[in-house]
C-alpha cells in the first residue's frame, strides 16, 4: 500500500556527505528526549494521584478506579498464591467472577504483581496510567518516524496527539485498559507489512502474537482496530484494485497465519470468557444511552486547557468518555490535513475509516448538544450484532481520534514542500489547534482511610475457614465502594460478597450483562436503608431471611463502614437483626462465626 512507499526517509548523512553513525546517534538522542518529554507530560497529568497513589482516588471515576484495583489484586494472588488466572472467588463470594469476561488486563497486571504485592495496587494503577499515556504516544512516534514520515517533528506531533488526545486523557480518569494502547501501532504496521513478499509466515506469526498480547490488555481496542483495518482495506482496494490484486493472495495468507496463531493461543481463554460460569451477553444499558454528540467534534474536553466542565457535560456522557473534542481550530486542521493528503490513497482510506467509525459512535440517532434528534444513523442496523452489542458505542470515536494523529503527522511531514506563506499559516493553525488541548492534571479525592481492624490484620481471626468479611454498605457499583477498596488494597487476603464487576444479571435464567451480582433480600434492603435513610419494619421472616443470606455469603464478620450515607439507620437495622456490635479496631463489628458454613458448589 503506497502510503509507506510515498513517504520515504532520505538519510541526512547522504545529503550532507556525513557518515551514517553520527546521524543515528543524533536521532537516538532525539528519540530519548521525545520519550522523556512524553513521560514528563504523563506524570503531569497524573501528578495529583502520584502524591499518594494508595490513599487517593481519581475523582471523575472512582468506581472504575476500584475495578482496576480489583483486577490488580487478583493478579497478585495469581502470582503469589497460585490462584486461577481466569476466575476468582474472592469477590462476589461464594459465586465468584469470570475474569476473562471482565477487563482483567492480565498482560499488564501479572508483570506488575510484585509492585502490587510490595507497594500496593494504587501504585500499580498510577504506573499503568502514566506508562499507558507515555507509552502509547512513543509507540506511535516510533512507527511514524521509522516507517511513515521523515520528519521527527511530524512524528512527535502524531505521537503526542495519539497518546494525549482528549479521548486518552479522559480515559485516564480510571480506564487503565483504554490508556494502554502501545501495541496497536505495531499491530497496524504488521498488518500493512503482510503485503510484502516473504512475510506470510514470519509476519503472520508476529501479528498473531501481537493480537494475543492486545487481547490480554483490552479486547475492545482490538475489536476497534480490526474494524478500522477492515474498512481501510475495503476503501483502499476500491481505490487501487489492481495493486491490491497483485499481493492479495499473500496478504490473505498472512492474515490466515495470524488467525491460526492467535486462535490456537486464545482458544481456551475465549471459551472461558464466553461459555464458562460467569459469562454474559450484551450490556446493562441500551446502545442509545452512550453515544457521541456531534457538537463534541468542535468542543473542548473537561481536562483540556481550554475545557469548561459545565459546557462539556452537555456534550459528553461522562468524564471518562470525552472521546472527540478536537476544538474548533483542531477540527479545521483535521480538514486541512485531509485535503493536503487527499491524493494519497492510503491517507484517503484512513480518513474514510475514521469517518465510518465516527458515524458508528453516534449511535442509531443523531444527538446534538445533548438532544436526541429523529435523524436515523446507520448504527441502528448493526446495534444488535453479537460482539458489537458488548461495546459502549461512543468509544468507536476513539478510532478517528487516533487516525487524526496519523493524518496530522503526515500533513506536517509534507508541509515543507509548500510555499512559505502556506507553511506559516499551517504552523500557526497547528499551534492554535494543539495548545488549547494541552491536558490538565486529573482531579483526585482522598480515599476513605482503612481502619486498624483491616490494617493491623485483626480481621484474619474472623475469616478463617473460608469465611467472608461482609461490609455494610455492601460492595456495589456506585455504592459500598469502600468495602471493595479495603479488600482490593489488601490483595484479597479475604473474600467478600457482591462487588462491582461484569457478570450475568441472574444466571441461569438471565445472562444479560450486569454490573453487580443478582439482588438478594438483604442486598435490596440494605441498599434502600442507605439510600433513603428509613428504617424498615422487619418481621420474623425478614430477620430469618437476612440470616440466611449471611449464611449463603459464608459470613465470618459483618463490619459497618464508618461515615457514609445514613450510617445511623444502617446501624439500627443491623442491631435489630444481629444485636449490639462490638467496637474493634476502629469499626463496629458483628461476629458471625457461630453461623454454619455451607459447602461450596
Amino acid at each position: 500500500m503506497r502510503a509507506a512507499e510515498e513517504v520515504v526517509e532520505v538519510p541526512v548523512a547522504v545529503a550532507e556527505g556525513v557518515t551514517e553513525a553520527p546521524v543515528r546517534g543524533w536521532r537516538r538522542r532525539i528519540d530519548l528526549w521525545v520519550l522523556l518529554g512524553y513521560l514528563a507530560l504523563a506524570v503531569l497529568v497524573l501528578i495529583q494521584l502520584w502524591i499518594d497513589p494508595n490513599g487517593r482516588v481519581l475523582a471523575s471515576n472512582d468506581d472504575d478506579h476500584g475495578v482496576f484495583l480489583f483486577v490488580l489484586a487478583h493478579a497478585e494472588r495469581v502470582v503469589f498464591d497460585g490462584a486461577a488466572p481466569f476466575f476468582t472467588d474472592r469477590l462476589n463470594a461464594p459465586v465468584g467472577v469470570n475474569m476473562m469476561a471482565n477487563t482483567s488486563i492480565l498482560a499488564l497486571s501479572l508483570p506488575l504483581a510484585p509492585v502490587t504485592h510490595f507497594l500496593g495496587g494504587g501504585v500499580s494503577v498510577a504506573i499503568l496510567l502514566t506508562g499507558g499515556l507515555a507509552g502509547t504516544a512513543f509507540a506511535w512516534y516510533w512507527v511514524l518516524s521509522r516507517h511513515l514520515v521523515s520528519s521527527r517533528l511530524a512524528a512527535w506531533i502524531g505521537g503526542a496527539w495519539c497518546g494525549f488526545a482528549p479521548t486518552m486523557v479522559s480515559h485516564a480518569n480510571g480506564h487503565v485498559n483504554f490508556v494502554n494502547q502501545y501495541v496497536v501501532p505495531f499491530i497496524v504496521w504488521q498488518v500493512l507489512r503482510l503485503r510484502e513478499p516473504g512475510r506470510v509466515v514470519r509476519g503472520g506469526v508476529i501479528l498473531g502474537l501481537l493480537i494475543v498480547l492486545q487481547c490480554f490488555i483490552n479486547e475492545e481496542t482490538l475489536l476497534f482496530t480490526a474494524l478500522t483495518l477492515g474498512v481501510f482495506a475495503v476503501a483502499y482496494a476500491a481505490m487501487r484494485p489492481r495493486e491490491v490484486l497483485s499481493y492479495g493472495k499473500r496478504f490473505a495468507a498472512g492474515l490466515g497465519v495470524a488467525a491460526l496463531t492467535a486462535g490456537a493461543l486464545l482458544a481456551y481463554p475465549l471459551w472461558y470468557q464466553f461459555f464458562a460460569p460467569g459469562n454474559y451477553h450484551g450490556q446493562p444499558f441500551a446502545p442509545t444511552e452512550y453515544v457521541t454528540d456531534v457538537a463534541s467534534l468542535a468542543g473542548f474536553a473537561r481536562q483540556s486547557l481550554a475545557g469548561n466542565a459545565a459546557l462539556t457535560r452537555q456534550m459528553s456522557v461522562s468524564a471518562t468518555e470525552d472521546n472527540t473534542f478536537f476544538g474548533p481550530v483542531g477540527l479545521v486542521m483535521i480538514v486541512v490535513a485531509v485535503v493536503m493528503l487527499w491524493r494519497v490513497a492510503a491517507a484517503r482510506a484512513a480518513a474514510i475509516a475514521g469517518l465510518v467509525l465516527l458515524l458508528m459512535s453516534m449511535g442509531p440517532q443523531l444527538r446534538v448538544f445533548g438532544y436526541d434528534t429523529v435523524v436515523p444513523l446507520p448504527f441502528g442496523l448493526i446495534s444488535h450484532v453479537p460482539i458489537i452489542d458488548l461495546v459502549s458505542v461512543t468509544r468507536f470515536a476513539m478510532v478517528p481520534a487516533t487516525i487524526v494523529g496519523v493524518l496530522l503527522a503526515l500533513a506536517a511531514d509534507r508541509i515543507p514542500a509548500y510555499p512559505e506563506r502556506r507553511r506559516r499559516w499551517f504552523w500557526i493553525g497547528m499551534v492554535c489547534a494543539l495548545v488549547p488541548l494541552i491536558p490538565k492534571p486529573l482531579p483526585v479525592v482522598e480515599g476513605d482511610p482503612m481502619p486498624p481492624f483491616i490494617t493491623e490484620g485483626t480481621y484474619r481471626e474472623y475469616v478463617a475457614g473460608d469465611r467472608t468479611l461482609v461490609t455494610v454498605p455492601l460492595p456495589e457499583v456506585t455504592t459500598g465502594r469502600t468495602g471493595m477498596r479495603w479488600a482490593t488494597l489488601n490483595n484479597f487476603d479475604y473474600a467478600t460478597p457482591r462487588g462491582y464487576f461484569m457478570g450475568p444479571a441472574d444466571a441461569p435464567r438471565d445472562h444479560t450483562g450486569s454490573w453487580h451480582a443478582p439482588a438478594t433480600f438483604t442486598s435490596d434492603l440494605l441498599w434502600r436503608v442507605r439510600e433513603y435513610g428509613v428504617k424498615p419494619v422487619l418481621t420474623a421472616a425478614d430477620r430469618a431471611q437476612i440470616i440466611d443470606d449471611l449464611v449463603y455469603w459464608r459470613a465470618g464478620v459483618v463490619v459497618l463502614v464508618p461515615g457514609g450515607r445514613n450510617p445511623e439507620v444502617q446501624r439500627a437495622t443491623l442491631v435489630e437483626v444481629l444485636g449490639e456490635p462490638r467496637l474493634v479496631g476502629g469499626v463496629e463489628i458483628w461476629d458471625m462465626r457461630s453461623l454454619p458454613v455451607p459447602p461450596k458448589g
